[in-house]
């Protein structure tokens, strides 16, 4: 639980690229006063690289309160955490060294105080992978959930693309497309399926969802004739989880899912790989889609976009996507704190049972 006892969430967010859009969406989404009256945002970063970004963008109606440490922050203001003092070369629309360097400062840091309790959430900017210097140990940074999986030492996180319509989760996330196969088998179906359902009934509030699982060979292998991980992989770990109980079923070709509209009888779609889920995701809810991290200790959320270096500086960027990572941490947050308390009371459970 974070300092705030103002009943409103603390919820830090790291900067992400210092070139890109992140600062930019951040501050449009803020300059909505309303946003203040549900929670309480801490930016990670310096007054001095905000500022810039401020003036270059003519967002001079923004306002943020400076404080050293997350212990400081002021309820219904927007704080910014100073990451750092020193002067950084900016250029806007441009990856750099240092883009990239105090984009990880700020992640670091922003992390940090989430899981040290002075912040409840965690929403990240948009950083471009390529300019992330490795961390102490040699990792390459191939993304924030893999980042954060691995700072938090979870080996089961889950990506989820959320929308008011959709929610895809992947079985298979940043790999190149010739290893999709190598990351696709029973036991690795199985547990995605298993933390799909989880975090549907403790992060969602949804008492029986239903998983729709996609195939992964063109029309789910045409019985064999393209392709036989649907039937020696893909169905057999479907059975197994919806004995066990879970109401997944499939496997569905994916053109004709999305194109149907059969998703909308669903609660979440388990994609094999990362394109097969995503494309159709953003071409349905590209500005207002959000990135959630299932199955970490914390709550994390993103925009679903990228640093967009081609309007960086222009303001040109829209911030529904970020408002709506923002809304959607919040509501997460809720939604755990009201399982973990029902789990935790057999006479709650009893009672909302008796309610239905």
């Amino acid at each position: 639980m974070s300092q705030n006892t103002d009943e409103q969430p603390n919820v830090a967010i790291s900067c992400g690229d210092l070139n890109g859009v992140g600062l930019e969406v951040v501050m449009k989404t803020f300059l909505d006063n309303r946003m203040l009256q549900s929670c309480t945002p801490l930016i990670y970063v310096s007054s001095k690289v905000l500022s810039h970004h401020r003036k270059v963008l003519g967002l001079n109606e923004f306002n943020f309160n400076t404080i050293r440490s997350a212990k400081e922050a002021v309820p219904r203001k927007v704080n910014v955490v100073n990451c750092w003092e020193e002067d950084v070369p900016l250029q806007m629309g441009v990856p750099t060294e240092f883009s990239g360097k105090y984009a990880l400062r700020s992640l670091d840091a922003a992390l940090k105080d989430v899981t040290e309790g002075l912040a409840d959430v965690l929403v990240t900017a948009p950083v471009n992978k390529n300019n992330i210097p490795k961390d102490a140990a040699g990792n390459v940074f191939t993304g924030h959930t893999g980042f954060i999986a691995r700072k938090l030492n979870v080996t089961d996180e889950l990506m989820v693309m959320v929308s008011d319509r959709l929610r895809v989760a992947l079985v298979s996330g940043h790999v190149p497309v010739k290893s999709v196969t190598e990351n696709i088998s029973f036991e690795t179906i199985c547990k995605k399926i298993r933390k799909i359902n989880q975090t549907l009934i403790r992060d969602f509030g949804i008492t029986k969802p239903r998983i729709a699982v996609l195939g992964i060979n063109p029309h789910s292998g045409d019985g064999g004739l393209l392709g036989d991980e649907e039937q020696k992989v893909i169905t057999p770990a479907i059975k197994k989880m919806f004995d066990d109980g879970i109401y997944c079923f499939g496997p569905y070709p994916a053109d004709g899912f999305f194109g149907a509209g059969a998703f909308s009888r669903f609660d979440a779609v388990l994609a094999m790989y990362h394109d097969q889920g995503l494309i159709p995701f953003k071409a349905l809810a590209f500005e207002t889609g959000v990135n959630f991290t299932a199955g970490l200790p914390i709550v994390r959320t993103s925009p679903d976009h990228g640093t967009a270096y081609d309007i960086a500086g222009k303001n040109k960027a829209s911030e529904s996507s970020f408002r709506q990572a923002v809304y959607l941490a919040c509501d997460i947050l809720e939604k755990r704190r009201e399982y973990e308390e029902i789990s935790g009371n057999p006479l709650k459970v009893a009672s909302k049972e008796g309610d239905r």
